[in-house]
């Protein structure tokens, strides 16, 4: 009974030797950029900290660093954003230990949001022919208003990987974290952090390696699909095949040269789930069949949202988005006072998504609604509201200031003011006679461009009343007027 024992013990031991290989060859041909975003803010403890260290070292130990191989960096979440290493600063995995050894904490306050827009620079200078991996290392406590900003990041194909405290909002983390959640999405006791290790390891092997087909960029109607190339130049072809799950019929299938390592599938349906699958063919050796499944988004139509800006006592800008040329005719806009007011009506081309409504009421709220009649007849329409400023007074504060000390008849007469729709000023005042006659005063007037709000007045005459009033392209408003105290010799 000894000898199939033996052979059984033989036979497992070339098993195990096969795998390992063929995980280090797996290792050594995987390509692409990870940024360890770690929390070194306050509200992590010394301990905590420690621990991500040294979790990140044993994650990326098995893996060759350097370019055309993995690439790392981290930045430090604080007060401040802080780029510990980039990219292409370690090149062999005792470098990279020495440098996360040596790691000192930030403390100070938990601004992710900053980080991540640092976050957004460095990978977008990166290499773009690479997969691109941000694992963010954090206690989850104060996240802070990051989803807009991971939003943008995962739209430019950036896988985001989390690893929070048990401690951490969950809700936030699992909106932000790339899908499948299950394997890109991890909440740990930090006393026991390395038992997921090899789980995330998988993970980022699945993302990064070799001989894969992913989905980088997603919208309703279209998916990108990014491989890394297998084949030498003119060697084969690659056949690409695609079609929805439930529908086993139509799928489409397309010859692309041996040089692509991309391509995007358009004209999908929204909201449906699809399988492609990608076939390198070669005269020189057999490639494997690479697979992926992906859904594309929900159908997104125009009007999505509706934003205001640049408010006035009586104007404010209202956008809208996304833009569709493609899908949408036209725009209406329709606004009234709120709650019986009059409602006007701006018609708006499909190449627009944005109205500088002009000659509101100051002080006021208005309803507006932008609707889209879309090329297939279906509407769409968004309302929001809105309140005007309080009309403020054109000029206010009209200074006179003495600046001939001697004769004591010059002066220097500023004001503030409200320049919206302004065209410049009006300014009059009295000028002195002659020294011959001196009881003469003579009437001034000059015209001034709408900036700056001063003018020096020379010769004025006693007592002078200054007056300056507003010019609107409608002509003159009220202005305001203030007593020259001048010397009378």
């Amino acid at each position: 009974h000894s000898r199939p024992k033996n052979l059984c013990c033989f036979f497992i031991t070339v098993v195990y030797y096969i795998s390992f290989k063929y995980y280090d060859f797996v290792l050594n041909s995987c390509e692409g950029d990870i940024l360890l975003l770690l929390d070194s803010s306050g509200s992590v403890t010394t301990s905590e900290f420690s621990s991500f260290l040294s979790f990140a070292a044993s994650l990326l130990h098995p893996f060759t660093l350097g370019r055309g191989h993995v690439r790392v960096a981290l930045l430090l979440v604080g007060t401040t954003p802080h780029l510990e290493f980039s990219l292409d600063v370690h090149s062999n995995q005792e470098s990279l230990l020495r440098a996360l050894q040596s790691v000192n904490q930030q403390q100070g306050d938990t601004n992710t949001k900053a980080a991540i827009e640092v976050a957004q620079r460095l990978l977008s200078e990166a290499d773009g022919d690479v997969p691109k991996v941000l694992l963010w290392l954090t206690d989850g406590v104060q996240t802070g208003d990051v989803e807009k900003a991971m939003s943008e990041l995962k739209a430019r194909g950036v896988y985001v990987l989390i690893v929070y405290t048990i401690h951490g909002n969950h809700q936030v983390l699992q909106r932000v974290a790339t899908p499948p959640l299950e394997s890109h999405l991890y909440s740990v006791d930090m006393e026991s952090i390395d038992i997921i290790t090899d789980d995330l390891r998988e993970a980022i092997i699945k993302i990064i390696c070799a001989e894969r087909l992913s989905v980088v960029r997603l919208t309703s109607h279209s998916a990108v699909l990014q491989w890394r190339p297998v084949l030498a130049a003119d060697s084969g072809h690659y056949e690409l095949s695609y079609k929805a799950v439930d529908d086993q019929h139509s799928g489409k299938t397309t010859v692309l040269p041996s040089s692509s390592s991309q391509t995007e599938l358009i004209q999908l349906q929204p909201d449906t789930t699809y399988t492609a699958s990608l076939r390198p063919e070669s005269n020189q050796r057999l490639h494997s069949t690479l697979s992926v499944q992906f859904t594309t988004l929900p159908d997104v139509l125009s009007p999505a949202e509706v934003t205001l800006s640049d408010p006035g006592p009586r104007q404010v800008r209202v956008s809208w988005g996304p833009l569709q040329p493609d899908r949408v005719q036209r725009y209406t806009l329709e606004y009234g006072a709120i709650p019986s007011g009059r409602v006007h009506t701006v018609d708006v081309s499909n190449q627009k998504s944005s109205v500088f409504l002009r000659n509101l009421e100051p002080g006021t709220r208005y309803l507006i609604t932008v609707s889209a009649l879309h090329r297939d007849g279906k509407e769409r329409a968004m309302s929001v509201r809105a309140c005007t400023q309080e009309a403020r007074p054109a000029l206010t504060d009209l200074r006179l200031t003495l600046t001939d000390r001697q004769e004591g008849n010059e002066v220097q007469a500023s004001w503030e003011t409200n320049t919206e729709g302004l065209k410049g000023y009006w300014v009059s005042w009295e000028r002195k006679g002659s020294q011959n006659s001196q009881s003469e005063r003579s009437p001034s007037t000059a015209y001034l461009p709408p900036s700056p709000p001063s003018v020096r007045l020379p010769h004025l005459a006693p007592n002078s009343r200054v007056c300056v009033s507003p010019v609107y392209s409608s002509g003159r408003g009220d202005g305001i007027c203030c007593t020259a105290k001048t010397n009378s010799r």
